[in-house]
């Protein structure tokens, strides 16, 4: 990564077009590293066959529990006209301004990150395979590594030394190969690539959605604001988010109740769409590649095409950087780990 700052989890909003919508869903007729990231991790897909993955995902089956209820059901995101970006960038390097109008058709969109749960699913039904395990290894967070396995780490990212590649860390194995999902199967899936989120899509009858769709529905119809609620990081003293507390990365006192990820469903609906987690716990991708030159003129549902864009949704070192203006570029095969 080139300019990583903090270490945060991924996972993925799917949404559904409705490219003829003016606000009203009843109108909707539309179908719907080598380089840069600080040290040379094997990447090799073929260290793995898909028949040996599959036998090993038979073998580590993760049942879902009866009182895990279903967290697919999508909100519809009305037509609207926002301002995207902001002429106050903290880092202009990432293509943050300037503000510009943008104008995004009416769509639907998950309320909810996509679950371990939701995921398991597709997993099961599929046999999917996904290219943290083809690969083998993925990137952790060393605070939540076991001293075991962190005895066998012999590289780190070279700008951000906490970020370290760990052999055998997925998404059934968030925090490397002795960590489980066995308990938070309502926690957002993370060790997910591009490629993963698209394949999950397709079986789920959706897609990703742009940075421009995701930022509409982070804003809801506020103007302005800090978060999407409003201005206020707690109102009336509650947590909305679950974000890093303390000194980045050395300490999380996790004042939001959780060290790691949240539940899918925690926390109040962020803005008048009813989303949840939008901010906060994770990084999602989006569906379309991400630029950092942009003009004022007004565009309507804009979909850049550099390199795939995962959008910020936490609070680390500094609390500016949660905010709807800040993306972030990568390839597609590139997937964070299960911290924020």
């Amino acid at each position: 990564m080139e300019k990583l700052v903090c270490v945060f989890l991924l996972s993925l909003f799917l949404c559904t077009s409705c490219e003829t919508c003016d606000g009203d869903s009843s109108q909707c007729d539309g179908d719907s590293k080598e380089e840069g990231c600080g040290c040379k991790v094997n990447r090799d897909s073929t260290k793995y066959s898909s028949n040996e993955h599959n036998e090993k995902a038979d073998e580590q089956h993760v049942n879902i529990p009866s009182d895990i209820p279903r967290t697919n059901e999508m909100l519809f995101i009305e037509r609207g006209t926002f301002t995207m970006g902001t002429d106050e960038p903290v880092f202009p390097v990432d293509g943050e301004g300037p503000a510009r109008k943008v104008t995004v058709y009416g769509f639907y969109l998950d309320k909810h990150e996509v679950s371990n749960a939701e995921f398991q699913r597709f997993v099961a039904e599929t046999k999917y395979v996904t290219e943290a395990e083809s690969f083998g290894n993925s990137f952790c967070l060393e605070n939540y590594v076991s001293e075991e396995v962190l005895k066998n780490v012999t590289q780190s990212v070279a700008a951000a030394p906490w970020w370290v590649p760990i052999n055998g860390a997925d998404w059934r194995h968030p925090n490397g190969p002795d960590s489980s999902i066995k308990d938070i199967m309502d926690h957002p899936v993370v060790h997910v690539s591009w490629n993963d989120a698209v394949k999950y899509c397709e079986w789920a009858g959706k897609r990703l959605p742009t940075e421009a769709e995701f930022e509409r529905a982070c804003k809801g119809n506020l103007k302005s604001r800090l978060f999407p609620w409003g201005n206020k990081e707690e109102p009336k003293g509650k947590h909305w988010m679950n974000i890093w507390h303390g000194k980045f990365p050395s300490e999380n006192t996790a004042d939001d109740g959780y060290h790691t990820t949240a539940p899918v469903t925690e926390f109040p609906e962020q803005n008048i769409f009813g989303v949840k987690n939008i901010i906060g716990n994770v990084w999602e991708w989006t569906q379309d590649w991400w630029e950092t030159k942009f003009t004022p003129t007004p565009k309507k549902n804009p979909v850049s095409d550099t390199y795939h864009t995962f959008l910020s949704d936490n609070i680390p070192v500094d609390k500016a950087i949660s905010r709807w203006a800040f993306s972030i570029q990568n390839t597609p095969c590139f997937f964070l780990l299960f911290e924020h």
